[in-house]
């Protein structure tokens, strides 16, 4: 158990190809919210809830 507990503990940070996928993920979920929130039916509902909100 020991052993272990100082396996887990030697790492202290990531390194570079954890940084690598970590911004590779991060560029991509960006894209995706990108490409959903400029879509046509997501703006209008957005619209909706915007006009809806200032009556």
């Amino acid at each position: 158990m020991r052993k272990m507990l100082t396996r887990l503990r030697g790492d202290a940070g990531m390194n570079t190809a954890e940084y690598a996928v970590g911004t590779l993920a991060a560029v991509a979920f960006g894209g995706i919210l990108l490409k959903v929130l400029t879509s046509d039916s997501v703006q209008s509902a957005l619209a909706a809830v915007i006009d809806r909100a200032l009556k």
